[in-house]
């Protein structure tokens, strides 16, 4: 085990490590072996991306709900409703990741034949950043469209008071030839949640449009964050779209959503009964794939090419940031800061198994 009095402020831990240490892990939680390798490959490349909220940071929540009952370890994972087009999975309350990735796959299966697949989930659970399942059907020359109800309620309507939305992400991927794909992920509100967490533990305030309080003054101390609301982006139309998103990958799905909502945060016993969509879109029912792919390059070239404001260096576009730092994080290692490293060790020690930077 590593010895926590000596921990570094921060360190970096290549990839296969990171992966293997979050497998061991959860084979420790007693998650079947072929379910935690494949989640311990997605929570990777949730840090790999740049996602540091929604990778190895979640471990110890998870291994805890699995612990307590909250998650089921040997779900059965099935489709209850299907059609040409669509396809309704139930996750039996899996983790996240294991359910959209089935999902994910069986859009991307069914959007080989009919061009467009929309799936609908409902009993998963908090399944990492969107941009996973967005981006995972690239693989087959397809768009990737990711909605998903959020695992607890820090939203309150425009106008109202009482936490009824949450951060209800949305992510999509569309391929290019050349230049990185687009990647755009999202959540409706102007910082999510796990933001707020960060700059708690970093002892850091907020900025003045994260938050407001119930009078509706800014909230700047994210120690007091259960005393307010996270603010939509744009306003009310950041609202309207975090209640759409809520009724396509919530309600419709039989997932919960408003005041059925488990806050995942404070509930480690009772079911989410989470809601999310996948919709995979197949370019070659369109159009020549790499005649399209050409012309997103062209776009994206276009924008990098534009004049700029006086002090912006270079028009970006989504995805591009989260691209270099993948770049950058396979050559470097995914950094973990010493706090994250210090509540991995002692989650190693709990489970008997060989820390992250023993690991490394």
């Amino acid at each position: 085990m590593t010895d926590r009095k000596n921990l570094p402020a921060s360190a970096r831990v290549p990839a296969r490590a990171l992966e293997a240490f979050i497998k061991r892990a959860l084979l420790a939680a007693r998650l079947p072996d072929a379910g935690a390798a494949r989640v311990a490959e997605l929570m990777t490349r949730a840090d790999l991306i740049g996602a540091d909220n929604h990778g190895v940071f979640r471990l110890p929540q998870y291994v805890e709900r699995i612990h307590k009952g909250g998650m089921n370890v040997n779900p059965s994972i099935r489709v209850v409703r299907e059609s040409a087009g669509m396809t309704l999975v139930d996750g039996d309350n899996g983790m996240g990741h294991l359910v959209m990735d089935f999902a994910t796959r069986a859009a991307m299966d069914k959007a080989a034949h009919s061009g467009v697949a929309w799936v609908g989930v409902r009993n998963s659970n908090h399944a990492g950043p969107a941009a996973l399942y967005a981006a995972m059907p690239l693989e087959r020359d397809m768009i990737g469209l990711y909605i998903a109800v959020g695992n607890a309620n820090h939203m309150a309507p425009w106008g109202g008071t009482e936490l009824l939305l949450s951060t209800n992400p949305i992510a999509v991927a569309v391929p290019a030839l050349e230049e990185p794909p687009i990647v755009l992920d999202m959540a409706t509100s102007v910082a999510a949640y796990g933001k707020v967490k960060g700059a708690a533990q970093r002892g850091e305030t907020m900025p003045t449009d994260w938050m407001i309080d119930r009078q509706g003054r800014p909230l700047t101390d994210p120690q007091r964050a259960g005393e307010g609301s996270l603010l939509p982006i744009g306003g009310p139309k950041g609202y309207g779209l975090a209640l759409v998103f809520s009724l396509l990958a919530g309600v419709l799905n039989g997932a919960a959503v408003g005041r059925d909502t488990i806050d995942f945060n404070a509930d480690q016993v009772s079911p989410t009964n989470t809601g999310h969509l996948i919709v995979a879109i197949s370019i070659a029912a369109f159009a020549d794939v790499t005649g399209f792919k050409r012309s997103v390059d062209r776009v994206i070239r276009d924008l990098h090419a534009s004049p700029t404001l006086p002090g912006v260096v270079a028009v970006r576009v989504p995805g591009e940031r989260s691209h270099r730092i993948r770049v950058e994080r396979e050559r470097e290692g995914v950094p973990l800061h010493g706090a994250l490293i210090a509540r991995l060790d002692a989650l190693a020690e709990s489970l008997g198994v060989a820390g992250v930077l023993a690991a490394s």
